[in-house]
């Protein structure tokens, strides 16, 4: 399973003061560890209101479904009306992390991954042609790379 960084807006109109800013991360991360999952530290009232997010790691690869777990328990932490923010997904270098990048980009590919010469492994993404038209390749490699910290060799086929 994918390790998302969900993102929550908790006071994007600047109301709440640096004390319940306090107590509000203090009952989220609370409210987090009753549920397994776990608040990134963060000084919300050093920062401005636009940037008063925090951050909870959680496992999942729907966005609809983290981001409204996320308000939820921002809501009852904060009494605020929260917003989604940016949703991350944290990389492990697994076959599992190459696949959700090809599906962020809406693809889907075979992986084959092999052990280098150098100490990299070498992934071989096999996709259609008709993806890559669709989606520039120099994406996919720069993603891929980046994600699985792996040599990348891209593919097509009809």
């Amino acid at each position: 399973m994918r390790t998302a960084v969900v993102r929550i807006g908790v006071d994007p109109d600047g109301n709440l003061s640096a004390e319940q800013l306090r107590s509000g991360m203090a009952a989220l991360t609370e409210l987090a560890d009753s549920a397994g999952l776990q608040v990134i530290g963060n000084d919300l009232a050093g920062l401005p209101p636009r940037r008063r997010e925090v951050e909870i790691l959680m496992t999942g690869t729907d966005a609809a479904t983290l981001h409204a777990t996320g308000i939820a328990l921002c809501a009852q932490a904060f009494g605020t009306e929260p917003v989604a923010g940016v949703l991350t997904f944290v990389s492990h270098g697994t076959d599992e992390d190459a696949h959700g990048v090809l599906a962020g980009f809406g693809v889907t590919g075979h992986l084959d991954r092999q052990p280098g010469t150098d100490g990299w492994d070498i992934l071989t993404v096999t996709l259609r042609q008709a993806d890559l038209v669709r989606v520039p390749e120099s994406r996919l490699h720069t993603a891929l790379e980046a994600s699985t910290n792996c040599e990348v060799h891209i593919v097509a086929t009809d």
